[in-house]
């Protein structure tokens, strides 16, 4: 992804999870918001996206972090949300495990309280160990987390599943974490 596809997935990730009012937006059923009118709120505030970059955006981006419905007149963010959104996800059985990805100075209080969504709607949870570790390595030496998700989800904690695969539920308790030797 080129440094202007970049700039562009940042404004999106911002204004699509966080602050769509600054836009005019309103997020309806399931995070989407018209294409047209996404285009047009951008060009008010001085940041026009032509069609062909947000088509550009979405299908380069690596972590798959937006999507079209299938009319492609409206777009969303896949998850990561600060707003209040219902993504309309069906909650499922999970992998068996899953992989959390963060930093060596989160890990005290993650093994005492363990992992918190805070001003996010969910945890994230990766389905391998390398998205983890890229996740991670964001804010410096990635340090990974096994977590027990079959078991938790034997014990009734729901997780859903995002449309670019990442896992979510509300808490993972520490009883189901397990640092990675790797």
């Amino acid at each position: 992804m080129d440094q202007n596809m970049i700039t562009v997935s940042k404004f999106l990730s911002k204004h699509l999870r966080h602050t769509p009012e600054i836009l005019g937006l309103t997020l309806q059923s399931g995070g989407w918001v018209p294409v047209d009118e996404l285009l047009a709120g951008c060009q008010r505030i001085g940041f026009a996206i032509t069609y062909d970059e947000l088509i550009e955006c979405v299908e380069s981006s690596d972590k798959q972090r937006f999507s079209f419905d299938d009319t492609g007149d409206l777009i969303r963010a896949n998850q990561g949300h600060s707003v209040e959104v219902d993504l309309q996800l069906e909650s499922k059985p999970p992998p068996e495990v899953l992989f959390h990805g963060t930093v060596e100075r989160f890990l005290s209080s993650i093994l005492v309280e363990g992992l918190k969504k805070g001003k996010r709607h969910h945890v994230h949870l990766s389905k391998d160990i390398e998205t983890a570790r890229k996740v991670g390595a964001r804010r410096g030496q990635p340090v990974i987390l096994i977590v027990d998700a079959a078991k938790m989800h034997a014990e009734g904690f729901e997780f859903l599943e995002s449309t670019n695969g990442v896992w979510l539920t509300d808490t993972v308790p520490p009883l189901f974490l397990t640092l990675s030797e790797s």
